[in-house]
């Protein structure tokens, strides 16, 4: 196996329901993390219930696309 060549530092900490707050290393502001339309619905939340955030799921997409 190669050397390890970097190591994310990434704090991630919950606030309140689904959302969550993560540290990035390059961010000076957290990143909010939550739930919006259908995937607030497959985790059994309203839509209408919760400030819609991005997911993880939406920076994963995000991420590989580029």
């Amino acid at each position: 196996m190669a050397d390890v060549k970097y190591v994310s530092k990434v704090k991630v900490e919950p606030v309140e329901g689904k959302i969550r707050r993560a540290y990035l290393p390059i961010q000076e502001a957290p990143v909010l993390f939550g739930v919006h339309s259908e995937v607030a619905e497959h985790y059994g939340v309203s839509p209408e219930d919760v400030e819609p955030y991005d997911t993880t799921l939406d920076y994963m997409v995000a991420a590989a696309g580029g």
